[in-house]
């Protein structure tokens, strides 16, 4: 008899409540830290807070991974229920979150064996994508090994691109990469980013913010190709109204299986900026 498998992502993945409760996901808080303040992701600070006090703030928030005690009891707690944990958390090239993870699971008095730590190369939907796939076939009944098969096939198959408003905040918090020779003439354009092999890659640069958007739909679907069935969530910081367009444009030009609306966590919120808007995908699965 196979154990019984649980899936733990962290907050950037930001999958919407209603989902993450019924597919029974643990979700642990990377942290924003402000001034003198430590907020838990999601949980002290939500993004419409986040936003509006950004845009005044002087002092600009930074952040940092989620904490090796949260992960200890987490999994603790997880083992204790007689779950196999699979813990899906986003890219170790942008966060020392799965670092985290890893010395959380060493700290267990027992049970180690129990946990798997799976880097999604990924974060934002592309994350929640791989963190839903598993997620579903454990309800299903899914075995932990043909959970990390499916969150190996998943990684796979997602992806993520976004256009910000300005390359500010990547560039301030140094996630920025490949991008950083966009910098020059950031000002009079739109730059288009993406999550490539684990890192923040810039693909190109568009004269307004609508174009970007565009641009973000074509390219997904030059990605996608023929893969069925497609799913679509929508990322912003800020920009339901931008977001809420593009999502229903990708399904009128696609035959989508699922669409879903997110928001971008305040911890990715801190490097991205407000006024970001993206899509993620997951096809063929």
């Amino acid at each position: 008899m196979s154990k019984k498998v649980a899936i733990v992502t962290d907050s950037t993945a930001y999958i919407p409540d209603d989902l993450i409760a019924k597919h029974n996901i643990t979700v642990l808080p990377l942290e924003v830290i402000w001034g003198d303040e430590t907020f838990k992701d999601g949980v002290d600070i939500q993004p419409s807070e986040f936003y509006t006090r950004l845009q005044t703030a002087k002092v600009m928030p930074s952040t940092s991974q989620v904490t090796i005690p949260y992960m200890q009891d987490a999994f603790e707690r997880l083992v204790a229920e007689d779950y196999e944990v699979l813990g899906i958390f986003l890219s170790s090239k942008l966060s020392g979150t799965i670092n985290s993870a890893v010395q959380g699971r060493a700290a267990m008095k027992s049970g180690q064996e129990r946990i798997h730590i799976f880097d999604s190369l990924q974060t934002a939907m592309s994350l929640g994508f791989q963190a839903l796939a598993a997620a579903r076939a454990a309800q299903d009944g899914a075995s932990i090994d043909d959970c990390l098969a499916i969150a190996e096939k998943a990684r796979d198959n997602t992806g993520v691109y976004f256009a910000v408003d300005t390359l500010e905040f990547l560039h301030r918090g140094g996630r920025i990469g490949g991008a950083k020779r966009l910098l020059g003439t950031a000002m009079k354009v739109k730059p288009v980013l993406s999550v490539q092999d684990g890192l923040v890659a810039s693909i190109e640069s568009v004269r307004t913010k609508r174009k970007a958007h565009l641009r973000i739909l074509e390219i997904i679907k030059e990605e996608i190709g023929d893969r069925t069935p497609i799913r679509i969530a929508t990322l912003q910081a800020n920009a339901a109204d931008d977001a809420k367009a593009l999502l229903d444009l990708a399904s009128q030009e696609m035959d989508v299986a699922e669409t879903i609306q997110s928001q971008v966590s305040p911890v990715i919120g801190t490097h991205v900026g407000p006024g970001t808007v993206g899509l993620a995908y997951m096809a063929g699965m």
